[in-house]
């Protein structure tokens, strides 16, 4: 910081202050709350999956399909509505947020304080801060007054710092004790705070492992659109074996091979997620926020403020020279009350021990730079000088007594604040204006007092939750290591009897690459972190192959919110910080992170089952598209019976096992390989059966219209037994997987099968969905023997492993070998 330049008493005169401002010297630059509306709106509507789905619409209208057309077009739309909704919403939310949390600023212009906004003050303004005001702007403290300042939103450290004439502040940082004058000099995007957070201004999309997975599945999927699009294209241009309607219609059921309805399952998941946890009070600013809890394995905490409350408590009164603990306490009570100057540590006093305000004949309040506050009473039960501060302060005034160092060393060296209550005769304390007060001579010791950071109520339970799901907790703050770990088995850690490993930044410094990377996966606590080494332990966790939950609330938490895989802020935090996250937590409350963990987890397990539709039915109709092709019988569908085969079997069934998803433990690696189990006996089976149905048919009738039709009834009735499958409610059931116990997913499916059945006969029914009678009762006795076969045939496969032992692998372990 450069020397002040404007007087502390009289300040900028108006006119200078204009001036400054007009040669671009304000402090205009304010923290954003994230994108602009325009940027979330590009952000959402111009996505892959929404372009991919925009080309097929146009495709299917050219195709002659409109229909197919209009779904898909509308569920691209829907998908970037429900998005850039859920998004603004919580960007209004934020907004309010910012504008009640503003702070003000107190100026001294022309010789007279007045209130201003922040984005009014300019380089050179003399500003006064008291308890509870913020620093705007960077600056030197000018003039007389001396401050406590904390500046754990900018360090981590949760220790207040003195200040006085000529030492430093920092915009971010507010007043805890006492009052003073500084001169901004480094204002707007100059302040460390906002350089800080530059980091926060560059916004990117991180995929999700269930989005990477189904971009995967959505590209092997285009290419074979692709495949059957050039062999149609041959069919009709080269070989000349079929019509041109017949090439535009089978052209139609081969693009509806995109699964449309796929996306419009994942947008309608993350929706009902982030509905579902609002009310629990978190704020979704990602709308695969939700999904990516389920899959941290590793998550870092920041101490101060995210895993304790900003507050500090009183853990213990230790009586020294034979007082008792009820008089220690009530004397304690009357002291905190009766101080002028409250603050964390009286106010935590207070809290523990009661007691009434008392008029004192002196005071000394509380002081960083001397560590110590004193009171003294004329009142006879209470007459005397009493003193509160740290031990190695007082110690010059105690004389022989040691009785308390001992104990005092222990409780330190636990990471505890260990304070020493002192009392003397009324009149050893004197206060003289104008001079630094002396320590009272002749102390008597009368307790020691150890003090912990309160954790907040929920953290103990929330972080058992998360580690009994196989999530490792690291907590990294600016704080001490002792202090650090104190709050960490505070919170838990460690009470299964491990050892707690820590670390400081500056031994952290002193380690190459390697054994960087070897510290943070076997270490618990960092403290003593700078930003800067906060972001590569993140990043080094990530190069682990570790998926990273990282908590925080100061601008120093910026920097690793953004490099981590999932980034969770606290309410109450900067405002860089809560722009930033993906998850806000309203009320600063850790409690709702459970819910959210399951929410996640039922996402999951709702697209593991819908993906085990969508696949199945995507590679039998690829199956059957091909082998018909190649035996030149026909084609097995029409557009509309195709998109009423997937109405009835996809988009219906997976609606409900989207809403339906039970929580539960999400394994972790590749969701495509753990699908293989299901998806290759079942596409392999299935395949057969349809492609026998529908060559029986074309045989007999010499009629494949009509064998389309047959196929058709066949298809929905096999799809709608694989949706019990997917859910098997008992052991007969139970194969593709494990046995869920929920009978929803099977009476939907008896249900649909009831609708297919009723359909043909009923004018309304029929005309929606264009199924047409079949010619014989017989007809239909085929096609239900037919499922029946398909059904004990599936179940065969799956039970005996049939697959598994003729490649000799174990699909249910993602194809390994044997």
């Amino acid at each position: 910081m450069n020397e002040p330049t404007t007087s502390p008493i009289t300040g900028l005169s108006e006119d200078e202050a204009q001036r400054r401002r007009s040669q671009g010297q304000g402090n205009d630059a304010q923290a954003k709350t994230g994108r602009s509306y325009g940027r979330i709106v590009r952000d959402n509507v111009f996505t892959f999956f929404n372009i991919v789905l925009f080309t097929l619409a146009v495709i299917l209208l050219v195709l002659g399909s409109p229909r197919d057309a209009i779904f898909t077009g509308a569920i691209a739309l829907v998908n970037a509505v429900i998005a850039t909704a859920q998004e603004i919403r919580a960007k209004r939310k934020l907004d309010a947020i910012a504008l009640l949390t503003r702070p003000k600023a107190t100026v001294i212009r022309d010789g007279a304080a007045r209130g201003i906004d922040p984005a009014e003050v300019v380089r050179g303004d003399i500003l006064e801060v008291g308890p509870g005001d913020q620093v705007v702007a960077d600056g030197v403290v000018v003039g007389d007054g001396v401050a406590d300042f904390d500046e754990s939103l900018l360090t981590g450290e949760s220790n207040p710092v003195p200040k006085r004439a000529g030492d430093p502040v920092f915009s971010g940082s507010f007043v805890l004790v006492g009052r003073a004058r500084y001169e901004a000099q480094k204002v707007g995007v100059e302040s460390f705070a906002n350089k800080l957070a530059a980091g926060a201004r560059q916004f990117t999309r991180t995929l999700t492992p269930l989005q990477r997975e189904v971009n995967l599945v959505v590209r092997i999927l285009l290419a074979l659109v692709v495949y059957f699009g050039v062999m149609i294209a041959v069919t009709y241009l080269v070989i000349r074996n079929a019509s041109l309607l017949q090439s535009v219609q089978a052209a139609s059921v081969v693009f509806g091979l995109a699964p449309a309805s796929l996306f419009l399952m994942i947008v309608v998941a993350y929706a009902l997620g982030a509905v579902r946890i609002a009310d629990k009070g978190a704020l979704v600013q990602q709308a695969n926020a939700i999904e990516s809890l389920c899959h941290v394995d590793v998550l870092c905490l920041d101490k101060t403020g995210t895993l304790t409350a900003n507050r500090i408590q009183l853990a213990r009164v230790m009586p020294l020279n034979g007082h008792v603990e009820t008089d220690v306490r009530r004397l304690l009570g009357v002291y905190a009350c009766s101080i002028g100057a409250t603050n964390a540590t009286s106010e935590a006093i207070a809290a523990a021990c009661g007691g009434a305000a008392m008029q004192p004949s002196a005071s000394i309040p509380f002081s960083s730079a001397r560590k110590w506050s004193a009171l003294a009473f004329d009142a006879s039960e209470l007459a005397g000088a009493y003193v509160l501060g740290a031990p190695e302060m007082l110690q010059p005034a105690l004389g022989d007594d040691l009785s308390w160092q001992a104990e005092a060393r222990i409780w330190a060296n636990a990471g505890h604040r260990v304070l020493l209550f002192t009392a003397t005769d009324a009149a050893s304390l004197v206060v003289i204006d104008g001079e630094e007060p002396t320590l009272p001579a002749n102390l008597t010791a009368l307790a020691l007092l150890t003090f912990t950071d309160e954790l907040r109520p929920e953290a103990r339970e929330t972080l058992a939750g998360f580690r009994e799901a196989g999530v490792a907790v690291k907590i990294i703050s600016g704080d001490n290591p002792h202090t650090v770990a104190a709050v960490a088995r505070q919170a838990g850690l460690g009470d299964d009897g491990a050892p707690i490993q820590q670390i400081s930044g500056p031994e952290l410094a002193l380690l190459d690459e390697a054994a960087f990377s070897h510290a943070v996966a076997e270490t618990t606590i960092f403290g003593r972190i700078t930003p800067e080494q906060k972001q590569r332990i993140v990043k080094t966790l990530r190069a682990q192959g570790r998926y990273v939950g990282m908590t925080g609330d100061g601008v120093n938490d910026v920097l690793a919110l953004k490099q981590a895989n999932l980034s969770i802020a606290m309410q109450s935090g900067a405002q860089a910080t809560r722009s930033v996250a993906d998850i806000v937590l309203l009320h600063d409350s850790f409690a709702v992170l459970p819910a959210a963990l399951m929410e996640g987890q039922r996402i999951m397990h709702g697209m593991e089952d819908t993906l085990r539709l969508y696949l199945t039915r995507i590679f039998t109709l690829a199956f059957l598209i091909n082998t018909i092709a190649l035996l030149s019988a026909g084609f097995p569908y029409t557009p509309a019976q195709n998109s009423v085969i997937a109405i009835f079997i996809l988009t219906i069934p997976a609606f409900f096992l989207t809403l339906w998803a039970p929580a539960g433990a999400v394994p972790h690696g590749s969701l495509v390989r753990k699908l293989i189990n299901f998806v290759l006996p079942a596409t392999i089976v299935t395949s057969l059966f349809s492609s026998g149905v529908y060559l029986y048919f074309v045989v007999i009738t010499e009629n494949w219209h009509y064998a389309q039709l047959i196929l058709t009834y066949a298809s929905i009735a096999m799809g709608l037994l694989l949706v019990i499958f997917v859910q098997p409610p008992t052991e007969f059931w139970a194969g593709g997987d494990l046995i869920a116990g929920d009978r929803r997913p099977t009476l939907l499916a008896l249900a649909l099968l009831m609708i297919l059945m009723i359909s043909p006969h009923i004018p309304l029914l029929r005309g929606f969905f264009g199924l047409a009678p079949l010619h014989s009762l017989t007809d239909a006795l085929i096609v239900g023997a037919v499922t029946v076969g398909w059904m004990l045939a599936l179940r065969l496969v799956w039970k005996r492993r049939i697959i598994d032992r003729y490649l000799d692998v174990n699909l249910a372990n993602g194809g390994a070998p044997r």
